[in-house]
């Protein structure tokens, strides 16, 4: 593994941000804290893009998004309001995944 690998992971280890084993999903990572996920795409050895914060549902993902000035999951067929500490949760996930990651 190579060395700048091993630092993202402690430092992600240090941010109490998980990887989930998700099989089912083969192109992305998942990363996972206070309930929150953030996809990142797979690219060689490392990571590549990271995708919008959201959370996994029993329908799969569903992303955060801002409807009309209010937080919003939303996901296959489905769509709930985000509570204030969900929203802010899932945007520190992305922005602590960028950090450490970008």
């Amino acid at each position: 593994m190579l060395p700048s690998l091993v630092l993202q992971f402690e430092r992600l280890a240090a941010a109490e941000i998980q990887l989930l084993p998700v099989p089912e999903v083969t192109t992305h990572f998942v990363f996972e804290r206070e309930g929150c996920v953030v996809l990142v795409e797979r690219r060689g050895e490392g990571f590549g893009s990271i995708g919008s914060p959201g959370l996994l549902t029993a329908g799969g993902f569903a992303a955060l998004v801002t409807r009309d000035g209010q937080d919003w999951f939303v996901g296959k067929g489905e769509s709930r309001a985000a509570a204030g500490a969900e929203a802010s949760a899932a945007r520190r996930l992305y922005r602590d995944l960028r950090d450490i990651l970008g």
